[in-house]
């Protein structure tokens, strides 16, 4: 058995794993990579395995860096079964096709400038008829339900509590000389106790681990402080009509900020101020978790029994139009925008920002990771100037972080997760960070008893007997 780690190695983007046992292929998460444009766009195009060798794709959620190089994938010649949970194949149904569009309406920027330079024109990464094959082959395997995908490999996926749908995946491999490994990838691991999902789980027996370090080197702050927070800086908009613009992943922490939203209005605490969801996306994904009441934890099924969904607030509006986003710009505050991509990367955010980020009175609210060489990194890095869409501004807006919504475990989450599911591990790997991180958790892992710890490079295999 072997297992070549090809991304979120080393980096926390573009996830994947090739597995290969039983004479099968199998790659675990197949992720595009995010950060600084021409790498990205070089990385992505370039896949490191041949699609048509590949025999099954285990999804481990629907986010972008860990779904988003599947239609390339099938666009190259992959034929096999991606299997997931089935929120999980919802959300990538909505959030592929988006992510389809953003990515070629950029080319046609790219295009625009190579072929005034008379370069060649690139072709789409994929386009909307790979997802539509690729929707095909997507396969929902069910929690805690044991699937033998091929003769000698079982998948069973469990809670992972990061995203709807998110899973563990736990794979058990048995060889034709009695030889048998149980292999569990945390994907990415949520934070404890986070609003609306359920706490991950802590399935047992797996010699071999694969962890994410996202925040191995950190604590968060209190979940309790995030409404206090939310109101005071709600309030302080509405006394200068400013706007508070929250740039957040269109699934998760979207969901999340309305969760707490409505526990404001529900705390008679909210102002009556418009909230716009400027993100199609955004509508389509809240609408999927409205839907996936079985995945609540207890705090959401106590709303719901108030009457209320968890995932809507009084005065929200979402925004549908390109023209009705511009439109929010021309309109005065007091208003909170809630618009993707979390990271400042593309999408509606981008000009919401070009257009705040020069008033002192306006606040940017980060809520989420924010990867080397993004956008959002450098406006958290509070750089000045700032440059958006080609043009240099300076950033008077205030900048303001609640780090407490991370979906991603913090360090004491991850090895409360490790030291419940790692009683048998003889090889741990620590995946899915920047370097200092993945070293952080390393060093955590050699210290909670891990035999044998190893922080994999890009390409790098380890061969199992």
């Amino acid at each position: 058995m072997k297992l070549t780690f090809l991304g979120a190695a080393q980096t926390t983007t573009g996830s994947m794993h090739l597995l290969e046992a039983c004479g099968k292929r199998i790659l675990l998460d197949c992720g595009l990579y995010q950060g600084h444009r021409k790498e990205a766009f070089e990385r992505n195009r370039n896949l490191a395995v041949d699609p048509k060798t590949i025999d099954f794709v285990i999804l481990s959620h629907a986010h972008i860096d860990h779904s988003g190089n599947l239609p390339q994938l099938v666009k190259k010649g992959f034929r096999g079964r991606v299997f997931a949970r089935g929120q999980t194949i919802e959300l990538c149904d909505v959030l592929l096709r988006d992510s389809c569009f953003l990515q070629n309406r950029d080319l046609e920027y790219v295009n625009k400038k190579r072929r005034a330079q008379g370069k060649a024109l690139f072709e789409p990464l994929y386009e909307e008829r790979d997802v539509d094959a690729l929707m095909q082959l997507m396969t929902p395997i069910h929690r805690h339900v044991p699937t033998e995908i091929a003769p000698g490999i079982t998948v069973t996926l469990f809670n992972a509590g990061h995203i709807l749908g998110s899973a563990l995946v736990q794979i058990d491999v048995t060889g034709g000389k009695g030889h048998h490994h149980r292999i569990l990838f945390s994907g990415d691991l949520g934070q404890p106790n986070q609003p609306i999902l359920q706490h991950y789980e802590y399935p047992e027996g797996a010699d071999i681990v694969l962890i994410e370090s996202t925040y191995a080197d950190r604590l968060h702050p209190s979940a309790e402080s995030v409404q206090d927070k939310l109101e005071m800086l709600i309030n302080k908009v509405d006394r200068h009509n400013a706007k508070l613009l929250i740039p957040a992943f269109s699934v998760g922490r979207t969901q999340q900020i309305i969760y707490f939203l409505n526990r404001l209005h529900a705390a008679g605490k909210l102002p009556k101020i418009p909230i716009y969801i400027d993100s199609p996306l955004s509508r389509k994904a809240t609408e999927i978790y409205a839907r996936h009441e079985s995945c609540y934890n207890e705090e959401a099924l106590a709303v719901l029994r108030e009457g209320k969904s968890p995932v809507m607030v009084e005065g929200m509006k979402f925004i549908s139009t390109p023209q009705e986003s511009m439109a929010l710009n021309d309109q005065p505050g007091p208003m909170i925008i809630i618009a993707a991509s979390g990271m400042c990367e593309g999408g509606r955010v981008v000009h919401h920002l070009k257009q705040i980020v020069t008033d002192p009175w306006n606040v940017i609210l980060i809520v989420g990771f924010q990867a080397e060489n993004t956008l959002g990194r450098r406006i958290v890095e509070e750089r000045n100037p700032i440059r958006i869409l080609g043009e240099e501004l300076p950033l008077n807006a205030r900048v303001e972080t609640i780090n407490a919504l991370s979906a991603h475990a913090d360090r004491d989450g991850l090895m409360d997760w490790y030291d419940r599911v790692g009683k048998r591990v003889k090889h741990a790997f620590a995946v899915h960070g920047e370097p200092e991180k993945v070293e952080a958790m390393r060093k955590l892992l050699v210290e909670h008893g891990a035999p044998d710890v190893r922080a994999p490079v890009p390409g790098q295999t380890f061969m199992f007997e």
